[in-house]
């Protein structure tokens, strides 16, 4: 577990607060509601505590100094009527704070000027880096330290070597001093760069803040991050040892970067800043590929269901629509598969998902709808969805079982195989239904339509990894390779080639230190369906290459439908050639080579 230390590493990401040079700014104005204009510009330049530059110059505003204003700030309308304009005064500014981070006290006023300047005479507006003391002291003082966060009342606290007294220069050297004193409180929290100070201008918590630390120790690599709490045990614990509840679980390409970012303002989430306060520690598994943090991420938020993780907490929570294995097979919605020669089609996440197939097919085909066990020896009454011509009515004879059974290989081939007769079946009725102007009726139809189609696409991605013992696969990450072994949709060992090496020896290696995955009741893979689908999706994208495979991966012609495809049916349109053919196959002229071609 990595423990709070005493001092953030200066090795963090970010730009260091000494390397960088400042230029604090204030303004005094005219202070007109509408015709507010600039009278006097005053800055100082530092760099590491030491002042490189002063600017000062009184701007004539064109307009009349209020009287109130004049007794404020001592500037007079006798002062600035020899002063040159803003046009001849912004272009020395801006030379004078080029390339430097821009600090004021109320910074909004002082670079709202500026930018309104800026834009008025035609000058671009520079993209400076801006730090405001008024929100950094509203952050990191308390109320018992200061009455409030004014500049005079700053200046006190930190005892500066100037008064402010409403004449620019003179309230921007203050400013100075306000600054190093308010980073010098915040040293001590770990803050040393520019965007760790910038951090404390935002509405960050402090104990979110104070544990940033976390993060000093944290690789800059790939892989898996916990955030866990441990507590000390109760008297009926055995041991006596500390209860260790993991809280969040998460991946990143660079696991201090985003470990980082759960202490910044980065992170709005509620339930986020809740878990942080919670947490007494980030435990971080780092991860050769990013498919393998993929799927290790996968499998800790099942073995742990963390309370702040809102998704695939529970992936075994789902449905699945099965053809029972009897005389007269019917459709059934189960919770899991089960080795007993029955047909199942799935995997739902949600229920209804699963009774909008099973009612799609009942569209199409006249399959019984009774929950009943038949004897086909023993006719029965048949029901009102007989006379309703919804059912072939199997219960009273109307069908021998060798009829009916011909029927359910029909349902059988629309759920695994093609679901093109499916939309056939009720293409007729859905046009008429969009001719008739019946849209909500039609738009049921299509939705269960919909769901059919895009649950055979994940349950053939599933089940066609699921049926092949061994893949072995590589795709290019940078100068080296990211080779994978994956039994029956579960990835079993991962290795990466550096430049160096030979990919076909390290992809030997790797198979022989591969879990020994067995296989589970088809068409389940042995893996969590998430874990599975997430291989898929890495062998799917672009450069990724096979070196070697056992058994078949690939879809069964016209199995997936994409959208325009499925509505083309949909409404009686052919079959045409775009079916999807093999998901395994790449026909473009750009197909990454065999297994015999991967060089090092």
């Amino acid at each position: 577990m990595t423990t709070a230390p005493a001092q953030a590493s200066f090795d963090d990401l970010g730009t260091l607060l000494a390397d960088l040079t400042y230029v604090v700014v204030d303004l005094e104005t005219t202070g007109g509601a509408e015709t507010d204009r600039i009278t006097e510009i005053g800055a100082v330049k530092v760099r590491g505590g030491e002042v490189l530059g002063e600017f000062q110059t009184l701007v004539n505003p064109r307009t009349d100094v209020p009287p109130l204003i004049a007794v404020l700030t001592g500037i007079t309308n006798a002062m600035v009527a020899a002063a040159p304009p803003l046009r001849e005064v912004l272009p020395a500014f801006l030379a004078f704070a080029q390339g430097c981070v821009v600090v004021a006290h109320n910074a909004p006023f002082d670079t709202g000027f500026l930018r309104r300047a800026c834009e008025g005479l035609g000058y671009a507006y520079p993209r400076w880096p801006v730090l405001d003391t008024a929100t950094l002291a509203r952050v990191i003082l308390l109320r018992d330290e200061v009455p409030n966060c004014k500049l005079g009342t700053l200046a006190r606290h930190f005892r500066t070597a100037v008064t402010p007294n409403h004449r620019a220069l003179t309230d921007a050297q203050a400013t100075v001093d306000v600054l190093h004193g308010l980073m010098e409180r915040v040293g001590n929290l770990g803050v040393h760069t520019l965007e760790d100070l910038q951090e404390f201008s935002r509405q960050v918590s402090p104990q979110r803040r104070a544990r940033r630390t976390w993060a000093k120790d944290v690789p800059e690599t790939a892989g898996v991050y916990l955030f866990v709490a441990e507590h000390e045990a109760g008297t009926g614990t055995p041991g006596g040892e500390a209860q260790r509840h993991v809280l969040y679980v998460g991946k990143s390409k660079n696991l201090r970067a985003r470990v980082r970012t759960y202490f910044t303002a980065a992170e709005k989430r509620r339930r986020m800043d809740e878990m942080v306060r919670l947490a007494t520690g980030v435990e971080t598994i780092p991860c050769l590929t990013q498919l393998q943090a993929d799927v290790l991420e996968l499998r800790l938020i099942a073995a742990h269901a963390p309370r702040y993780n809102r998704r695939s907490k529970f992936p075994e929570r789902v449905s699945w629509v099965k053809i029972t294995d009897e005389a007269f097979p019917r459709l059934s919605i189960v919770a899991g598969v089960r080795d007993d020669g029955a047909t199942y089609f799935g995997p739902f996440g949600r229920r209804q998902a699963a009774e909008d197939v099973v009612l799609a097919v009942y569209d199409g085909f006249p399959l019984r709808q009774c929950t009943a066990r038949l004897s086909p020896t023993k006719p029965s009454a048949a029901c009102a969805l007989a006379g309703m011509r919804r059912c072939c009515a199997p219960c009273d004879g109307s069908v021998d079982r060798e009829t009916y059974a011909d029927l359910v290989e029909q349902v059988r081939g629309a759920l695994c195989s093609d679901p093109r007769p499916a939309v056939r079946a009720v293409s007729a009725r859905l046009t008429r239904l969009v001719g008739e102007r019946r849209f909500e009726e039609a738009e049921t139809i299509r939705r269960r339509l919909e769901t059919l189609a895009r649950t055979a696409r994940r349950f053939h991605r599933v089940s066609s990894l699921a049926a092949c013992p061994e893949i072995v696969a590589a795709r290019r990450e940078g100068d080296g390779w990211d080779i994978h072994v994956i039994r029956h949709g579960r990835l079993a060992s991962t290795g990466v080639a550096s430049r160096h090496d030979v990919p076909q020896a390290v992809a030997r290696s790797t198979v022989a230190t591969a879990e020994t995955v067995r296989p589970a009741p088809g068409p389940l893979p042995a893996a969590s369906i998430e874990e599975t689908e997430q291989i898929a999706d890495w062998l799917e994208q672009p450069g990724v290459r096979i070196m070697q495979i056992e058994g078949d991966w690939a879809w069964p012609l016209n199995a997936v439908l994409d959208h325009e495809t499925f509505v083309h049916h949909a409404l009686g349109g052919d079959a045409g050639p775009g079916a999807h053919l093999d998901a395994g196959s790449d026909p473009s002229p750009d197909a990454p080579p065999a297994y015999a071609s991967l060089g090092a």
